[in-house]
């Protein structure tokens, strides 16, 4: 196994660990949380930078990292829907655009295409982390347990940021998934 491969195994590895920290209670662990995130983050940064730089690019790596950028994400939107931070709907949403997009890049794969990614695909990506780590943020003042009025406002204003996010979110990742079914349409439903 080459390091980039390793790489996107330990990423997988750390969502499971973000899962488990981000599901307890108190400040620590969700500044662990943060912490174990920022960490699988950029193992997606690396295993693709050294991929392409040592030209270790693997059919191992081509199907499992993208699954694995996802199982990240995706945990952490689950996670945030069973505290009701992100409505089950528009989860559902996210997941299934995730998955249809993946679906399709692994079947074009076999035939041995390449579909090619969308910028919008790539700033989607960009505001599903940023929504991540603000959502992280939030959990973290709350467990602070402070109750003054001004505190109560700061977190009222930062939930109401996070909510104008969500949607810019959905927009965002829905509007890719469109544009990338459009763009790779002759790819995706070539029939031999």
């Amino acid at each position: 196994m080459n390091l980039p491969n390793a790489l996107t195994v330990i990423r997988i590895f750390l969502t499971f660990i973000f899962i488990f920290l981000y599901s307890q209670e108190g400040v620590q662990p969700k500044l662990l949380a943060i912490i174990v995130f920022t960490l699988a983050s950029l193992t997606d940064f690396l295993d693709g930078f050294i991929a392409r730089k040592y030209n270790l690019i693997s059919r191992f790596g081509k199907i499992m990292d993208p699954i694995a950028d996802k199982f990240l994400l995706l945990s952490a939107f689950y996670l945030f829907t069973q505290m009701r931070l992100i409505a089950v709907w528009i989860f559902s949403l996210i997941f299934a655009r995730e998955a249809v997009v993946t679906g399709f890049r692994l079947v074009a794969m076999r035939r041995g295409a390449a579909l090619a990614a969308e910028e919008a695909g790539k700033i989607k990506t960009v505001l599903q982390i940023v929504l991540v780590y603000s959502i992280i943020i939030f959990t973290i003042l709350i467990q602070l347990n402070i109750y003054t009025p001004e505190y109560r406002a700061i977190l009222a204003g930062f939930l109401n940021g996070i909510h104008v996010l969500i949607y810019c979110v959905l927009f965002i990742t829905l509007w890719s998934g469109i544009m990338f079914l459009f763009n790779n349409r002759k790819e995706i439903f070539y029939v031999r």
